[in-house]
């Protein structure tokens, strides 16, 4: 596969030297937290800053999945390119990329993914650390953000797979607020059956404890077509969260 450079950021990396697999993998940077470990393979994200640009730089070697279409695996890196290129497409706010390539000597698979940073966006976490000193009016719009977005997701046939509050990302503007969607690695094709949306978003209502049980309805409603009823989604998620709590 052919290394992708986004057009926008060709210049700034040429001119850094850093336009090739080789010159990226050799950077010497600090994680941003601790590399993740799976069967012997690697993968680690560093922050990268060049001029006035700042991003995210996956490396990752011999850490890769298998699939029905991959039975002889491919890295992760490579399933969340195709992820955010099909975002992209269908028009679900996502992170992008700079840079995407692969390199495959028969012994090990290497893989580096160069996303831009989310500038002006904090993660959800961020401010359910301190959901309570909120105005009342931020925290509604915060919630019917997150609802607005996961109905845009499944809208498109898509399922994250990982919907977790450190995974999506917000940002106040002047009117209003946008939400952004990160780590798709997991992500994939929506199955038709309520089970697949009630698994993408349990997780996500589950591990916002500081919301309250009529801000959970709120991102419901927000979520949900208007006038469906919303207790059977609520008893389904309920029964969802207590089976994972009981595990």
């Amino acid at each position: 596969m052919k290394d992708f450079i986004a057009q926008t950021d060709l210049q700034a990396l040429n001119a850094a030297g850093l336009a090739d697999f080789e010159a990226l993998w050799r950077l010497d940077l600090a994680s941003v937290d601790e590399p993740n470990i799976r069967r012997g393979g690697v993968s680690s994200v560093c922050f990268l800053k060049i001029g006035s640009a700042r991003y995210y730089l996956k490396r990752q070697q011999g850490y890769f999945t298998r699939s029905l279409h991959h039975p002889f695996g491919e890295s992760l890196c490579a399933r969340e390119w195709r992820n955010i290129q099909k975002f992209q497409r269908l028009n679900i706010a996502a992170v992008t990329c700079a840079y995407f390539g692969t390199r495959d000597s028969g012994k090990e698979q290497r893989a580096i993914l160069l996303t831009h940073a989310l500038d002006g966006f904090n993660d959800l976490c961020s401010y359910l650390k301190n959901w309570q000193t909120l105005a009342s009016g931020q925290r509604q719009a915060i919630v019917c953000c997150c609802g607005a977005l996961a109905k845009n997701l499944h809208q498109a046939r898509q399922k994250h797979g990982c919907l977790y509050p450190k995974h999506i990302f917000l940002r106040q503007t002047q009117d209003d607020w946008q939400s952004c969607l990160i780590d798709l690695e997991k992500a994939r094709p929506l199955l038709p059956f309520q089970r697949d949306r009630i698994s993408d978003l349990e997780p996500l209502l589950r591990r916002s404890e500081p919301w309250s049980a009529d801000e959970q309805r709120l991102f419901l409603r927000s979520y949900l077509p208007q006038g469906e009823n919303l207790t059977p989604w609520l008893e389904r998620l309920s029964a969802r969260s207590q089976r994972k709590q009981a595990r």
